[in-house]
């Protein structure tokens, strides 16, 4: 019974953290026009459309096929060589469609299936370690955009203006 008041806990926690990144990444959409969302600023960088289906993807192969047992049909090199062809809403509403399969599949992961290791883009990951991944993913690819936004605007967006982020921890 601890094990799944523990994993159930864990699972609200995974999906606020999803969802925090989903809001940044709306919000900072928000900022920016079509043309800016598919700038490369040199070849290394991608755009913020590239990182968007690049997101969808990940998190379709990693939490939806692989914790929900379903067949991997990414196609990663596509995330990367797409240069438009989809608008900032497009883009939003896939973003958003894929969080909410990722996290309807994590909410009805059983504690056995985050304990089973599997291999996920020639990792060996538990249950656990892939949503870890996802998360971390979601969230590194979040700050990503969110910098890239604020460097072309010169604008804080202001994700915690609702907040005082300078209130001390309670015991």
């Amino acid at each position: 019974m601890e094990n799944h008041k523990f994993l159930n806990d864990f699972k609200q926690n995974l999906c606020y953290r999803i969802d925090e990144s989903t809001r940044m990444v709306e919000k900072s959409l928000q900022e920016i026009s079509f043309e800016e969302l598919w700038r490369k600023p040199n070849n290394n960088l991608n755009s913020i459309g590239n990182l968007l289906l690049h997101l969808c993807g990940n998190m379709t192969q990693y939490a939806i096929a692989s914790l929900g047992n379903l067949p991997d049909t990414r196609n990663r090199d596509e995330e990367f060589l797409t240069g438009g062809g989809f608008s900032k809403q497009e883009l939003l509403l896939k973003l958003k469609n894929t969080v909410e399969k990722v996290k309807e599949t994590l909410l009805t992961t059983s504690y056995e299936e985050f304990l089973r290791e599997r291999n996920v883009q020639g990792f060996t990951l538990s249950g656990i370690g892939i949503i870890i991944h996802v998360v971390e993913h979601y969230s590194y690819h979040t700050g990503q955009i969110a910098f890239w936004i604020k460097l072309i605007k010169n604008k804080d967006l202001g994700f915690y203006e609702d907040y005082d982020l300078n209130t001390k921890n309670e015991s």
